[in-house]
């Protein structure tokens, strides 16, 4: 039972990257900026994509802990400040948004004359931004020792791989689902990222607050 429960945490955590992570919302954004690329360009777009947001996300889930000692910040509070972001990414999710604390218009616009649009927007902040930061950082303080420490890299890198496989069909997605084909996912995606956002601020303020356990 006890394994059962711990496997379930990292297949619980699998999903909410992926969630949170949203390579659907990236499919419009990846098309537009490439439209001029052939297809082995927007093939290269999609594997520095995909390795920029892994190298981001193991790195910072291995330096997580630093940071947060250096900066003086608890656990809780940093529960409570990446429940609120991933809130804020669940609310314009169901808005049908991309939300300004993924990427902002003016990035958009910038990268469209930039060679390295892989890395910016696409990679950081679009995936790998707040949101998925904070979710990997949480995450590597779930548990401890080697075992736990590789099995949440090895969720990154699953997550990683469809979010690449995502990319790499970008077109045939866009083309199959369409604009409003997408939206519904994105607010399906948005929906289930609220609850994970309410869960992640109601444990940090029961760590904040023990007296909200009872």
């Amino acid at each position: 039972m006890l394994m059962l429960e711990n496997w379930t945490e990292y297949t619980r955590f699998l999903v909410a990257l992926f969630v949170i992570l949203d390579p659907f919302a990236a499919v419009p954004i990846f098309l537009a900026l490439t439209k001029t690329y052939t297809k082995n360009e927007r093939g290269q777009v999609a594997n520095i994509a995909a390795i920029t947001v892994l190298v981001v996300l193991v790195v910072t889930s291995l330096t997580g802990e630093s940071l947060l000692h250096g900066m003086g910040t608890s656990l809780a509070s940093f529960r409570v400040g990446g429940g609120i972001v991933l809130l804020l990414m669940a609310l314009a999710m169901l808005n049908g948004q991309t939300g300004a604390v993924r990427t902002t218009p003016e990035e958009e616009a910038e990268a469209e004359d930039r060679s390295a649009i892989a890395v910016v927007p696409l990679a950081i902040p679009l995936m790998a931004g707040p949101g998925s930061i904070s979710s990997v950082i949480i995450q590597m303080h779930r548990g401890s020792g080697e075992y736990h420490a590789l099995l949440v890299i090895a969720c990154i890198f699953i997550v990683c791989i469809l979010l690449w496989l995502v990319l790499r069909m970008a077109t045939t997605i866009g083309r199959a689902l369409g604009q409003i084909g997408l939206n519904i996912i994105n607010r399906l995606f948005g929906l289930i990222l609220a609850a994970i956002a309410v869960e992640i601020m109601t444990n940090g303020l029961k760590e904040l607050f023990p007296v909200l356990s009872s």
